[in-house]
C-alpha cells in the first residue's frame, strides 16, 4: 500500500510539472513605426575550411551538379532564404587577401598559404569575379571586407575601381579583359576587419587614423554609392566604440560589432552535440547577453550621433564550438536545436533594435561555425539554423511591432533570463507575423497574445522542435529537425492563445480585419 501511494504521488508530481505555464504578450500593433532592415538576415562567407571550396564553389568540371562552378544544391537553398547580403572574403582572411591574386585565368593565379586557418594552400580560384557573379545569381548585395592589415591604400582604391568603374580607366579595362564588361554594384565596403586583433593588433586611435586615410580613397564611380563600414569592437570593448565615434564620426556609415556565443578563446569551447542541460542554459544566457551589449554600444553611438546616421553592423555572430572530431575542415561544427535557439533569440533581439542595427551577418553560411548548410562531397543538408532563417524571413522589410512580454524566468549560474522570446511585424499586405521561441527545455507554454483591438482572422504557422536539445541533421538522416505545420492556436475574444511545446520555435502568420 505504501509503495502504491508513493508511486501515485510521483505520478501526480510528474503530471503537475508537465502542465504548461501561462505567459502573456501584448503586441502594440498600432505603434509600429520602424522597418526591420532586411540586411539583419545577412550571411558571411570566408575563405576558411570548406566554406568556399566544396561548400559554395566546386568548379565547372566537378561531377557535383553546378552552375558555372557554383553548387546547384547550395545555390537553390540560399535562394530559398532570400539572403539580402553576403560578406566576403573574411574575417581574418580579409587582411591577408590581395585581390589581384584572385583575378584572370584561374590556372595562372598565384597560390598563397592561408596562415589564419590551418596553413592550407589557397589557390585563388574563387576571387572577385566569382564572388560578384555569385551575388548576382543570388540577388543579394555584396559586402566586401578590404585589406587594411597587410594591404595598401592603393590596393584598396584600385579594387573599388576594378569593381565599380564604367570609364576608360586602367582597372575598369582590366576587369573587361577578365570577361566582365559592365561594372558591378558595390554598396557595402568594410575598411578592415577586427583591426584590434587579427587585422593588425591596432589601438583604436591608430585605426581611426588609418580608417580616415583608407576610406578617403574608396572613391565612388559612375553613380555607385558606397556604404563605408569601420572595423568595430569585439563584445564588451566599449572604449573602441567610443574612440571610433569620437575620432571618425560621420566619415563612416557603419560601425561593426562582433559577438560570439562562445565559452572563451583559450582551450576547449565544448562539443557542438554532446552537452547537458546546464551547458544548454549557459548558452541561452550567453546568447541573450548580446542585448545589453548592443544597448551599451548604441548608447555610446547615440552620444555622438543622436540622428542615428551611423549603423551598428553586427557582422559576425553565432555559436562557436570545438571542431567536429574526425572532420579535416577548419571550424566545421554540427548544428543542433541549441544552435537554432541562438539564431531565434538573436534575430528577435536584432529586430527590436532595427533603428540602429542596420545589418548582421551570421558566421558562417556553409560548413563553418553556425552554418546554414553542411556539405560532404556531393551530399548536402540543411541545419536547424537554416530552418530558423527560413521561418523568420517574413520579418525582412516589414514594420516592427513593439510588444510587452510577461513570462517565467530561467537561470544559469547567477543569470536570469526570460523563457520566451518573440518578434512581431506587419508586412506590406497587412499580414502580421509573430515568431516565438520557448527555450524552456522542460515546460510547455500557454501564451496569450493580445493584439490590442486588432481583429484576428486566419492563423497559420510552422513549428521547429525535436525530442532532444542535441537533435541534429546528418547526411544519413537529413530531416531529423525540420519545420512542420503548427496547429496549436485558438482565437477567443480578441486574444490569440498559442500552446507551444517545450524547446520549440514557432512562426505564425495572421490575417487581420477591422
Amino acid at each position: 500500500m505504501k509503495k502504491t501511494f508513493l508511486a501515485f504521488m510521483c505520478l501526480l508530481t510528474l503530471t503537475v510539472t508537465a502542465q504548461p505555464t501561462t505567459s502573456k504578450i501584448t503586441i502594440h500593433a498600432d505603434q509600429g513605426k520602424k522597418v526591420i532592415n532586411k540586411e539583419i538576415y545577412g550571411q558571411f562567407a570566408e575563405h576558411l575550411g570548406s566554406c568556399i571550396y566544396g561548400g559554395i564553389w566546386v568548379g565547372e568540371k566537378s561531377p557535383i551538379p553546378n552552375t558555372k562552378g557554383y553548387r546547384n544544391d547550395v545555390l537553390n537553398a540560399l535562394k530559398q532564404l532570400n539572403i539580402p547580403v553576403l560578406r566576403w572574403p573574411g574575417g581574418c582572411f580579409a587582411d591577408e587577401y590581395h585581390w589581384m591574386d584572385g583575378i584572370g585565368a584561374r590556372e595562372k593565379r598565384p597560390k598563397m598559404v592561408n596562415n589564419n586557418w590551418g596553413g592550407v594552400v589557397e589557390d585563388n580560384s574563387f576571387g572577385t569575379n566569382e564572388f560578384f557573379n555569385l551575388c548576382e545569381i543570388l540577388g543579394c548585395e555584396p559586402y566586401l571586407s578590404g585589406n587594411v592589415g597587410s594591404g595598401t591604400v592603393e590596393e584598396m582604391a584600385k579594387w573599388v575601381e576594378y569593381i565599380t568603374s564604367a570609364g576608360d580607366s586602367p582597372m575598369a579595362n582590366l576587369r573587361r579583359q577578365n570577361g566582365r564588361e559592365k561594372p558591378w554594384k558595390l554598396k557595402y565596403i568594410g575598411v578592415g576587419n577586427e583591426s584590434w586583433g587579427c587585422g593588425g593588433s591596432m589601438t583604436p586611435d591608430y585605426y581611426s587614423d588609418l580608417y580616415r586615410r583608407y576610406s578617403t580613397y574608396c572613391r565612388e564611380y559612375d553613380g555607385n554609392k558606397l556604404f563605408k563600414i569601420a572595423s568595430g569592437a569585439s563584445d564588451y570593448d566599449y572604449k573602441w566604440t567610443e574612440t571610433l565615434m569620437k575620432n571618425v564620426g560621420d566619415r563612416m556609415q557603419g560601425l561593426s560589432l562582433h559577438y560570439y556565443t562562445c565559452k572563451g578563446w583559450n582551450g576547449s569551447k565544448g562539443s557542438a552535440t554532446k552537452f547537458d542541460k546546464a551547458d544548454y542554459l549557459w548558452t541561452m544566457g550567453k546568447c541573450l547577453e548580446i542585448e545589453p551589449v548592443v544597448k551599451k554600444h548604441i548608447a555610446i553611438m547615440d552620444k555622438y550621433d543622436p540622428q542615428q546616421k551611423v549603423g551598428l553592423m553586427v557582422d559576425e555572430w553565432g555559436t562557436w564550438w570545438d571542431q567536429e572530431p574526425g572532420i579535416n575542415s577548419a571550424l566545421y561544427q554540427q548544428n543542433t536545436m541549441r544552435d537554432a535557439f541562438v539564431a531565434a533569440l538573436s534575430l528577435n533581439i536584432f529586430n527590436k533594435y532595427t533603428d540602429r542595427v542596420k545589418m548582421t551577418n551570421i558566421a558562417q553560411v556553409v560548413n563553418v561555425l553556425q552554418a546554414m548548410i553542411l556539405t560532404e562531397g556531393p551530399k548536402m543538408l540543411l541545419t536547424p539554423t537554416y530552418h530558423v532563417f527560413e521561418m523568420y524571413k517574413v520579418h525582412m522589410g516589414a514594420t516592427y511591432l513593439p510588444m510587452d512580454i510577461q513570462c517565467d524566468s530561467l537561470a544559469s549560474n547567477d543569470k536570469k533570463f526570460a523563457a520566451v522570446s518573440a518578434s512581431a511585424s506587419k508586412d506590406a499586405n497587412g499580414k502580421i507575423h509573430i515568431t516565438l521561441a520557448n527555450i524552456d527545455p522542460d515546460k510547455d507554454q500557454k501564451i496569450e497574445i493580445d493584439l490590442a483591438n486588432i481583429k484576428i482572422g486566419n492563423v497559420s504557422g510552422t513549428i521547429l522542435t525535436a525530442n532532444t536539445l542535441d537533435a541534429h541533421n546528418t547526411f544519413e538522416n537529413p530531416a531529423t529537425v525540420q519545420p512542420v505545420a503548427f496547429k496549436g492556436t485558438k482565437v477567443s475574444k480578441g486574444v490569440l492563445t498559442v500552446n507551444i511545446p517545450a524547446k520549440a520555435i514557432i512562426s505564425l502568420e495572421l490575417t487581420t480585419g477591422k
